[in-house]
C-alpha cells in the first residue's frame, strides 16, 4: 500500500491567508487545489512537502470574465468550467478541444487550470494551450503581484517561475481580431495521457495572410510549448498546404521525446509534424468560416 510521508494540513478561505501561509511555513509547503497530479506524487514519495495549505475555499478565484481586451481565469478554474464555457468557446475554441480529451469527468470536475500549470509536465495539455494563446501569468505574493509571459512561467519539467512564498492567481489571454485556434490530441485510450498533442493558435489580416501564430506541443520533452521559429515561419505567411508542412518539419525538429510504452522516440517526432499541421488547418479554416460571416474580436 502506497501512502505518502507525514505532513501537516492548513485550509485556507482567502488568497492573502494562502500566501501569508505559505509565506509562513516556507519552501517545504505546498498548495493542493484538484489534488490530481500532487498527491499521487506523494504516494509514490516523489514529492514529501511537510505542509499542505488546501485553497478550495479560496473562492476569489473561481471565474472566467471578459476585460480590458483580455479574457481572465482565476487559477481555481476547474476544467469542467473551462470545458463548458461558452465565453471561452467564442474565443478560443481550442480550449473546448482541449477539455474534450483531458482525463475523464471525475478529474474535470476538481482538475484546475492553475494546478495544471504549476505542476510544468511536459506532458500536460494545458500549457501547451496557454502557450499557443500567448497568455501571461499572474503571480501574487504578500508585496504584490507581477505579470510572467508563459513562455517565462515554465523554467523546466516540474519547474515554474513561483517562489516559495508565491501563488498563481490568474491567466491573462489577449483578444486579438480575426483569429481562431484548435487543438488535436493522439493518445492510447480515451482520457490518458498524451502520445503527442499540439495546439495552435493564429490571427489573420484583412487580406487573407497570417498576421501571427504560434504552436504548442506536449509530450515530445521540455521547452515544447513556445517554439519561436514557428512563429517567425508563420508571420506574413498565406495559409497553405507547403505552409502548414514547413511548420510542422519546424515543430519536429525542435520536439526531443524519448522511447516508452506510449511509441517510439520516431514514432512521436512524426505525431509532432502531423498534429501541428492539423491544428494549424484547423485553426485557419475556423478563422475562414468566421470571416465568411462577420468577424469576432478575438480568437473564435
Amino acid at each position: 500500500m502506497q501512502v505518502p510521508a507525514p505532513f501537516e494540513y492548513e485550509r485556507a478561505s482567502s488568497v492573502s491567508e494562502a500566501i501569508a501561509l505559505r509565506e509562513r511555513l516556507g519552501e517545504e509547503a505546498r498548495f493542493v487545489a484538484g489534488g490530481h497530479s500532487l498527491l499521487p506524487m506523494m504516494k509514490l514519495r516523489l514529492a514529501t512537502p511537510e505542509y499542505l495549505i488546501d485553497i478550495n475555499d479560496c473562492t476569489e478565484l473561481f471565474y472566467i470574465n471578459e476585460e480590458a481586451e483580455e479574457i481572465r481565469i482565476g487559477a481555481m478554474t476547474r476544467h469542467r468550467e473551462l470545458l463548458e464555457s461558452e465565453l471561452l468557446a467564442q474565443h478560443f475554441p481550442i480550449f473546448r478541444d482541449a477539455e474534450q480529451v483531458i482525463a475523464d469527468p471525475v478529474v474535470r470536475n476538481r482538475g484546475t487550470l492553475g494546478g495544471s500549470l504549476c505542476q510544468a509536465d511536459p506532458s500536460e495539455d494545458l500549457s501547451a494551450v496557454c502557450a499557443a494563446l500567448d497568455a501571461s501569468c499572474v503571480i501574487a505574493s504578500t508585496s504584490g503581484e507581477r505579470v510572467v509571459p508563459m513562455g517565462d512561467f515554465h523554467v523546466g519539467p516540474y519547474e515554474t517561475a513561483v517562489g516559495p512564498a508565491e501563488m498563481l492567481t490568474e491567466i491573462r489571454l489577449p483578444l486579438r481580431p480575426n483569429g481562431s485556434s484548435a487543438y488535436h490530441k493522439v493518445e492510447r485510450r480515451a482520457g490518458d495521457w498524451a502520445v503527442v498533442s499540439a495546439g495552435a493558435a493564429v490571427w489573420m489580416t484583412g487580406d487573407g495572410a497570417i498576421a501571427d501564430g504560434r504552436v504548442g506541443l506536449a509530450a515530445v520533452g521540455p521547452n515544447t510549448t513556445n517554439i519561436e521559429p514557428v512563429r517567425q515561419a508563420l508571420q506574413g505567411s498565406a495559409p497553405s498546404e507547403d505552409l502548414y508542412e514547413q511548420v510542422g518539419a519546424i515543430a519536429a525538429e525542435h520536439c526531443s521525446p524519448v522511447t516508452d510504452q506510449r511509441g517510439t522516440a520516431e514514432y512521436k517526432t512524426h505525431l509532432a509534424k502531423e498534429l501541428t499541421k492539423r491544428a494549424l488547418r484547423t485553426a485557419v479554416a475556423r478563422v475562414t468560416s468566421t470571416t465568411n460571416g462577420a468577424m469576432t474580436n478575438g480568437a473564435g
